[in-house]
């Protein structure tokens, strides 16, 4: 269920407002999408195998429970990486399983950026959506060295092989637990978006950045629910998890 808060600490120059939604859709039979919206933590992982379930939920719990807090810059991005290798290790016990993770924690000023496999952030700024994570998939290293039109990858037959995730043991993904780990600055007015492929892979950009305008959709929840409809208009044919972020002036 979708809801908005405002974080405590009404001092603080900026704020957050948060709403979050998962849903299994109409194919799946159980939902391997976990998503979680604190006041200092938005998160979205994408289980695959048949532990993914769980292995999505503990990365997140890792990651929550290992959060720094009272650092900024470098310190933060080393403090936040310690804590996305908890998540990794978290996942270890979920054989021949694993799962996605895309965070996105709250210092009161900037936002630090965990990320791996093919969940997603996009930036909403004055009306221009930007995607600022890079899919960790077969695709889209193809497309990165030229073998690969952009326009190809949404209809190749391996969009969703991913060569990085948090793998569990027996799982065969390359490169498990190689994050990226960023850090960005905020303005009030940005909106972030974290979601799975069940939404990003079904729903085309533009009808993402249209759901997403605040003039559509003033606040979180409704900007969620927009999202959600449009999942269920091109038939919910898999998991689709996401979370909305509105920075604020206090």
């Amino acid at each position: 269920m979708a809801e908005t808060k405002t974080p405590a600490g009404a001092a603080r120059e900026l704020g957050v407002r948060y709403a979050s939604h998962t849903t299994r859709g109409h194919v799946r039979e159980t939902n391997q999408d976990a998503v979680y919206a604190g006041e200092r933590l938005f998160a979205v992982a994408d289980g695959y195998g048949r532990l993914g379930a769980p292995a999505g939920e503990a990365a997140i719990e890792a990651l929550r429970a290992r959060l720094p807090e009272g650092l900024g810059g470098a310190d933060l991005l080393n403090a936040l990486a310690a804590s996305a290798e908890a998540a990794g290790r978290a996942v270890e016990p979920f054989e021949e399983s694993g799962t996605t993770l895309t965070a996105l924690a709250w210092t009161g000023s900037q936002l630090a950026l965990v990320h791996i496999g093919d969940t997603r952030a996009y930036l909403l700024r004055e009306g221009e959506l930007f995607l600022i994570t890079h899919d960790h998939t077969v695709v889209q290293a193809m497309v990165d060295a030229g073998d690969l039109d952009p326009s190809e990858a949404a209809s190749h037959p391996q969009r969703a092989m991913l060569v990085r995730a948090l793998a569990g043991g027996g799982a065969t993904t390359e490169g498990t637990g190689s994050f990226d780990v960023r850090l960005r600055d905020t303005q009030p007015g940005d909106r972030f978006l974290l979601c799975s492929d069940g939404l990003s892979a079904v729903v085309a950009q533009d009808a993402i950045r249209e759901a997403l305008a605040p003039a559509a959709s003033p606040s979180p929840e409704a900007a969620v629910a927009a999202l959600m409809s449009l999942v269920e208009a091109a038939g919910a044919p898999d998991n689709a998890g996401c979370v909305v972020a509105d920075v604020v002036a206090l």
